[in-house]
């Protein structure tokens, strides 16, 4: 959660492993309350409480009021950018699906690759400063680097992207996409 700021009363706990993947926090001030909430509408709230006022204040919420942190805005294959006009952008050698709906800045009907995918001889397109697609249908093997990783995808001819696990250190595991891609967006900053 980018919006999740550094607290000294609150200490952050991730796990992610084989058996969970989890998010844990400990409040070591016990004045303080705290509590994640997740709406039947979609939005998660971090939310505190002080004593004597005893109300929830909202520290964060996600998604903000931008477009771009709603879930699959942006159709398959495209990906939603708030410095852009339209905010959907089909991926380099993709073309929107419906010109009509592109044209009046709706890119929910996502994106089309413009020569079909002939699963010998195909390639990818590198994004950066990008939020990964949904990973409903991917396959996580941590054991490979990522030159093995598109390789890998490469032999694969359901794959439609592959990405590392872990960006940290150099980069470690790879993940590899099986279904179409949704829910990408760029950041512009970090």
């Amino acid at each position: 959660v980018p919006e999740e700021q550094q607290l000294n009363y609150m200490v952050y706990n991730f796990t992610e492993n084989r058996e969970e993947v989890a998010y844990t926090f400990l409040m070591t001030n016990s004045s303080i309350y705290s509590r994640l909430t997740l709406s039947h509408s979609g939005f998660f709230q971090r939310l505190t409480s002080i004593p004597p006022a005893w109300g929830w204040s909202v520290l964060w919420s996600s998604p903000m009021d931008r477009p771009c942190d709603y879930y699959q805005f942006c159709g398959p294959y495209s990906y939603c950018d708030t410095s852009t006009s339209p905010m959907c952008n089909c991926i380099r050698g993709l073309n929107p699906w419906s010109m009509q709906q592109w044209d009046l800045k709706d890119g929910s009907s996502g994106c089309v690759r413009r020569t079909p995918l002939s699963c010998s001889g195909d390639g990818f397109v590198p994004l950066k400063k990008m939020k990964l697609p949904d990973t409903t249908m991917t396959i996580v093997d941590r054991r490979i680097g990522v030159k093995e990783c598109k390789e890998k995808c490469l032999r694969n001819c359901n794959c439609t992207a592959y990405a590392k696990a872990d960006i940290t250190n150099g980069g470690v595991g790879c993940v590899i996409w099986t279904g179409e891609l949704v829910d990408i967006r760029n950041y512009v900053v970090g």
